[in-house]
């Protein structure tokens, strides 16, 4: 297929954007294979008119489309639908706020495979920010390594729990595919990304991960606050048994400490050790009560969870 055969859009969910915000805009533009339109869905109007304001470079470009819904109506699942539901073309990516592509060629490279016909969703690659410490860095060269992949359902039993890794910070769908799978869950605390991919290679299909599509994106979470992301990655795991009870994680978390204090000792780092240790420890403790989260008090799940409203929300619908 010609690249000027391909037709897809851009789905971003937009929450207390920051001026990253319009030079993703601007860079996914530029591309070599330019997207027909950029959907925002922006969750809060206000956070998006402060940090805006005077400013009307969304509302003049033409290729980008701005809706607006509650924090109330947010949802990981339901947000996207919302905006994949404003597009007709054969392909679309789904990408995050924060996520900056790092050069011309991400979405021609992660669409390639698509069109191809070797894999339905793609998934980009994710470096660390240069902000970023030694734990971010190679926890993301941990799993976004510097070699591309085709995964199916085969590879499970090698692979475990990374064989149907696939992250929407930047990833790529084929429409038909995604319809016919029904879609994101529309009502997900998280990690609405590897259930679709589960369901994906359930169903036959495959996985590309695309190691030469390249986005700044990285995060700086206390401890805490990773026990309450992983608490949420728990939860998530526990409502779908039938695609996470089948694989073991735990063996994916003991690598990456073994890794990283490996790497800790190589460069004169060892009084970091002990941190990386605490760190860790706290994300297998959030995942592990977020995996039982049933058996836990709501006042308490209130204080674990990272996204309360999830607990409570009304549909996700445009306001």
């Amino acid at each position: 297929m010609r690249n000027e055969d391909i037709k897809y859009d851009v789905i971003i969910p937009v929450y207390k954007p920051d001026e990253r915000l319009k030079h993703i805009v601007k860079r996914l533009l530029r591309q070599t294979l330019p997207p027909q339109r950029i959907v925002l869905i922006n969750t809060g109007r206000e956070y998006f008119e402060k940090t805006f304001a005077g400013d009307d470079f969304f509302e003049s470009c033409e290729k980008v489309l701005l809706r607006h819904i509650s924090e109330e109506q947010f949802d990981h699942g339901g947000t996207r639908c919302l905006g994949v539901s404003y597009s007709k073309a054969d392909y679309f990516l789904c990408m995050t706020d924060d996520a900056l592509p790092l050069d011309p060629y991400v979405c021609e490279r992660l669409l390639a495979p698509l069109a191809e016909g070797k894999a339905q969703v793609s998934y980009a690659r994710q470096l660390a920010g240069p902000e970023s410490d030694i734990s971010e860095r190679f926890s993301r060269r941990f799993n976004y390594p510097a070699q591309s992949r085709i995964k199916t359902a085969a590879d499970l039993s090698e692979m475990g729990i990374k064989a149907f890794f696939c992250s929407n910070v930047c990833a790529a769908y084929q429409r038909s595919t995604y319809e016919a799978l029904g879609g994101f869950e529309k009502h997900m605390i998280f990690n609405e990304d590897m259930v679709y991919a589960g369901r994906l290679l359930d169903s036959g299909g495959a996985i590309a991960y695309v190691a030469e599509a390249r986005v700044l994106h990285s995060h700086h979470y206390s401890a805490m606050q990773q026990l309450r992301r992983n608490f949420d990655l728990g939860v998530s795991q526990a409502q779908f048994p039938e695609l996470f009870e089948r694989v073991s994680s735990a063996s994916e978390g003991v690598r990456l400490i073994r890794g990283m204090s490996g790497k800790l000792l190589r460069s004169g780092q060892a009084a970091k050790i002990p941190g990386i240790f605490v760190y860790n420890g706290c994300k297998f403790l959030g995942y592990q009560l977020g995996k039982h989260y049933k058996k836990i008090p709501e006042k308490w799940i209130m204080k674990l969870t990272m996204n309360g409203k999830y607990w409570r929300k009304r549909p996700c619908v445009e306001s």
